[in-house]
């Protein structure tokens, strides 16, 4: 089944905003390390399906239960579909931006956005909360749309320092500003619930751009 040769497909169309996102995580060193490997989901869902048999088989567990029977098949749903589908930036999101007809340049931030990522060294849980601000310059972006940038960037394998910067420059480039600011407090899985074992502990990660570097007020005001 691993000598099963791959047939290639055409890979979906992305948006022209994920196109300018994509190359700008490149251009700064920050997108997710992954290659077009040419599978479609299908394939992908096929492959994943077939080689998680193998690792269960490989644990000794007995696929043929009824318990197990269906979790090869559920992993594979789940990674393409769910957890890992901000690997594919044909699932970014749709985004709306409004010309600043009403002259805002105050402060606007979105907080307590939930976080739910996955660990790039381990494969196991992170979970939190972010914060996201900007100063609106000549575009306003749709608030829902923040939250939405967060989800496609932690529905990704990560390290928290990468998806911090990740959400930062996509940001920044959308909007045409530096003036962003992003800060994620998570708790890892792989620290709770393995190796340390430490069930209290948070990492706290902060990426600031523009007036947020600059001006220690505007800092303050936003990690207060």
């Amino acid at each position: 089944m691993l000598n099963k040769p791959l047939r290639l497909t055409k890979q979906p169309k992305i948006s022209n905003e994920a196109a300018l996102v994509r190359d700008a995580l490149i251009e700064h060193g920050l997108e997710t390390p992954m290659f077009d490997n040419g599978m479609s989901q299908d394939q992908k869902y096929d492959r994943i399906r077939d080689l998680m048999s193998e690792v269960m088989q490989t644990l000794g567990l007995d696929l043929s239960d009824d318990s197990l029977i269906e979790t090869p098949h559920r992993i594979a749903k789940m990674y393409i579909h769910e957890i890992f589908s901000g690997l594919d930036y044909s699932h970014f999101p749709k985004i709306t931006l409004i010309d600043n007809k009403m002259g805002s340049d105050e402060m606007i931030s979105v907080e307590e956005i939930d976080l739910t990522s996955t660990c790039e060294h381990h494969f196991i849980t992170i979970d939190g909360k972010v914060k996201v601000a900007y100063l609106p310059s000549a575009s306003l972006i749709g608030l829902s749309k923040i939250n939405r940038i967060v989800r496609f960037f932690a529905q990704r394998p990560q390290v928290q320092e990468r998806l911090t910067r990740q959400i930062l420059v996509a940001l920044q480039t959308l909007l045409d500003t530096e003036d962003v600011a992003v800060s994620i407090e998570a708790t890892h899985y792989c620290v709770k619930a393995r190796g340390v074992m430490d069930s209290s502990s948070h990492t706290r990660t902060k990426a600031l751009g523009g007036s947020f570097k600059q001006d220690p007020y505007l800092r303050a005001e936003f990690l207060a």
